[in-house]
């Protein structure tokens, strides 16, 4: 997969997941890809300060984006 096509699925992952963030006031942003298996993404709005924001992005964000995007090994949160 390119990195054109790594973006446009993590792209997608990241649309699927946005209605339930936006939901509770939230939102997110692809930051990074970096060698083409770990994703650097930015919690925005309320997301950024809920006490759960950690599980959210390994209960949700991390696990859609594998579904998208499998060789993608890990999802970071960047402030």
């Amino acid at each position: 997969m390119t990195h054109e096509e790594l973006t446009v699925n993590i792209e997608k992952a990241l649309e699927e997941i946005r209605p339930f963030l936006h939901a509770d006031g939230g939102d997110i942003s692809l930051v990074a890809i970096e060698e083409g298996k770990h994703v650097k993404v930015r919690l925005e709005g309320a997301c950024s300060s809920c006490s759960v924001n950690q599980m959210t992005l390994k209960a949700g964000v991390e696990i859609t984006i594998k579904k998208y995007a499998p060789q993608i090994e890990t999802v970071l949160n960047i402030n």
